[in-house]
């Protein structure tokens, strides 16, 4: 008796502490792209178009990952739109540290301008930390943020924002002056939906959106996209 009870007390350890491994190790991350209806992904640091031209570590599947806290809101912004013939199209939403490491080495070679005609025409590499496009911690890895824009229902193509996802420029700034009427509304429509749903803009970035109550707001994953 006394044998076996000893194997019980173990084998319930080991499981106990297998559970705290288990949990040590787990995601607090889910996939947004199967919770939120009909979300459409772009992911572009999976492939080779963006500013590095190449895929980024910890992309390893074009995936749109974000806490059940992020996702539950975005479903609340894609409903809201939809009713006015509108849907939302993402680019980037957990960003793992090791892909925030590459950025900031790429950002820190001068040599490397693969996508300089496309994503910063008009600024000299070495300030873009200065003027606050490369950061070398980023939101995006407490799982919280995205970068996202709409698409018109009735036709599939994305809404005239004012320029490009990814485009380092002033003309990205949501307030910026030299801005069609159409493109002016299309970036308030979205912030306004996006508040209206818990989440804080980044004035540089129309695109940019993080949750104000984010549930990891101390952390920083480093989880490949998988």
């Amino acid at each position: 008796m006394a044998r076996g009870r000893r194997r019980c007390l173990v084998s319930l350890f080991l499981c106990v502490m297998a559970s705290d491994v288990e949990a040590k190790n787990s995601s607090p991350l889910v996939d947004a792209g199967k919770l939120v209806p009909d979300l459409r992904l772009e992911m572009r640091y999976a492939g080779a178009h963006n500013f590095m031209g190449r895929p980024v570590p910890g992309y390893e599947a074009p995936k749109c990952l974000l806490t059940r806290e992020a996702s539950q809101a975005l479903e609340k912004v894609q409903a809201a739109i939809r009713a006015d013939g509108y849907g939302l199209k993402v680019f980037d939403c957990y960003r793992p540290k090791r892909a925030v490491s590459a950025f900031v080495k790429w950002a820190d070679d001068p040599k490397d301008l693969e996508g300089k005609a496309e994503f910063y025409p008009e600024i000299d590499k070495k300030d873009l930390f200065r003027l606050g496009y490369i950061a070398r911690e980023s939101s995006h890895s407490r799982g919280s943020t995205v970068d996202l824009t709409m698409f018109d229902l009735s036709n599939g193509e994305e809404v005239d924002m004012g320029s490009a996802f990814d485009l380092f420029s002033p003309r990205s700034n949501f307030a910026h002056g030299d801005l069609s009427p159409q493109a002016r509304a299309n970036r308030a429509r979205l912030r306004a939906a996006m508040e209206q749903a818990g989440f804080q803009p980044y004035a540089l970035e129309w695109w940019h959106f993080t949750l104000k109550r984010e549930p990891f707001p101390d952390s920083a994953f480093d989880v490949p996209i998988r």
